[in-house]
């Protein structure tokens, strides 16, 4: 279980980035994290990841404190970053030499067929699409099997065609170890597709505005009534986080409302 208590982040110039962010995942959810810009999404997967720190607050998984990087913590960025010298297994097998030799070869195997790219093990990213080198980055991250993987928009530079694809082999993934997934977001359609929870953020200082519980069976048709309902209450829900506080109504969803 992945806990944030009343995490807050005050950068050096005075930008309050993040303000007491307390939020707890379930051991195997998949939370989606929306918002407009200025929210901090990116802030929170950062503390979480342990490559920043935060100004108050604690963050704790399975009870242990997380104060920097974490071997249980994972993470995909919104680009691949993989290593070019390196061939496309070698990329998925990088963090896991402490394994012996033939583990590690059947993990990589065994992350590379789940993606679609066994038959590329032994090229160069060069080589491949962006598409497939996301792929490659999402295999990465899941081989090493973390107990939390933070996804950072890794999506959200691909085609809608390719992005739906990656949907599917990272739900693929996800359903043989079940880690907890964090999933920064900009696309509503997105978050429906893979979310068990969508968290809306209001910005300046980024806090908690909504959560919506997407208890939607899978796999998900995104023209689906459910589906439909679900991407109408997230975007109503966006809409008003972006309204000045107290200049509307907040308690109840206006479905009509638009996140543009």
């Amino acid at each position: 279980m992945l806990i944030l208590d009343h995490l807050s982040k005050t950068y050096a110039d005075g930008t309050r980035a993040l303000a007491d962010i307390s939020l707890t995942v379930r051991a195997g959810e998949i939370v989606a994290l929306i918002g407009g810009s200025g929210c901090g999404k990116t802030t929170l997967l950062r503390l979480i990841a342990g490559l920043d720190r935060a100004s108050a607050g604690g963050i704790h998984l399975d009870g242990e404190g997380i104060a920097g990087p974490h071997p249980g913590v994972g993470i995909v960025f919104q680009e691949p970053r993989l290593l070019p010298w390196l061939s496309v297994a070698d990329n998925v097998a990088f963090g896991l030499a402490a394994l012996p030799r033939a583990e590690r070869r059947a993990r990589v195997a065994h992350a590379l067929e789940r993606v679609g790219l066994a038959e590329h093990a032994g090229r160069w990213p060069r080589d491949l699409s962006g598409g497939q080198q996301q792929r490659v980055a999402i295999a990465r991250a899941f081989v090493a099997a973390p107990k939390v993987l933070l996804l950072d928009e890794p999506f959200s530079a691909l085609d809608a065609l390719t992005r739906a694809g990656l949907h599917r082999h990272l739900l693929a993934l996800w359903e043989e170890s079940r880690p907890t997934v964090l999933l920064v977001t900009h696309d509503v359609a997105e978050a429906v597709a893979l979310a068990d929870r969508a968290v809306v953020l209001r910005p300046k200082p980024g806090r908690i505005d909504d959560t919506i519980p997407l208890p939607l069976s899978r796999p998900r048709q995104p023209s689906s009534p459910g589906s439909e309902a679900a991407a109408r209450t997230i975007l109503a829900s966006l809409d008003r986080s972006l309204r000045p506080e107290g200049a509307a109504d907040r308690a109840k969803p206006d479905a009509s409302a638009l996140w543009w």
